[in-house]
């Protein structure tokens, strides 16, 4: 989305390029920015990316996003392949507080417990989703990661802890 650009005014600057890769039908990252670019596509494969074209690939809570462990890993390789450098983070997994939700504990508690309270329950930023099919699509979309897993997606990145009351809230790999 252009607003994390705009916030850092980035955007309209003439010497940064800006490639929003969204997948199909993200309305809401659509720009008129002379230099932000949108383009429809899927962070698992970039095939029409060369390597290393990009000199920074960012991406904000994304990861958890696209699927099964093997999903995560072929994200992490195309972010890898794409760009020189990169940021990718990811809310941590044993955070006690699930960011989605807003819940505590709840990416620990049975997928049962935990569609009946998306289907019962406004939880976090989703409000109560009724239906059974879509509660529990909703609740199986986002895999949080561990920093062992974060670690063994970008082993050529360091990890940086953010924190939260001391607690460790997000993971971030990046190399520069």
């Amino acid at each position: 989305m252009p607003a994390v650009w705009e916030s850092i005014n980035f955007v309209n600057q003439h010497d940064i390029h800006i490639t929003l890769l969204n997948m199909e039908g993200a309305k809401e990252a659509q720009t008129s920015y002379s230099n932000v670019t949108t383009v429809i596509g899927d962070a698992r494969d970039m095939a029409e990316f060369k390597d290393q074209q990009f000199d920074v690939v960012y991406s904000n809570s994304v990861i958890e996003h696209v699927g099964d462990s093997e999903s995560r890993r072929r994200m992490a390789s195309e972010v890898r392949r794409v760009g020189k450098r990169y940021f990718v983070q990811t809310p941590n997994l044993y955070f006690p507080i699930e960011p989605h939700f807003v819940f505590p504990l709840f990416q620990f508690l049975p997928i049962s417990v935990r569609i009946y309270l998306v289907q019962n329950f406004d939880l976090g930023w989703l409000g109560r989703i009724p239906e059974r099919e879509r509660a529990e699509q909703e609740v199986r979309s986002i895999n949080l990661l561990s920093k062992r897993e974060v670690r063994s997606l970008f082993p050529d990145g360091e990890l940086y802890q953010e924190r939260f009351a001391g607690l460790v809230k997000s993971l971030l790999a990046y190399k520069m």
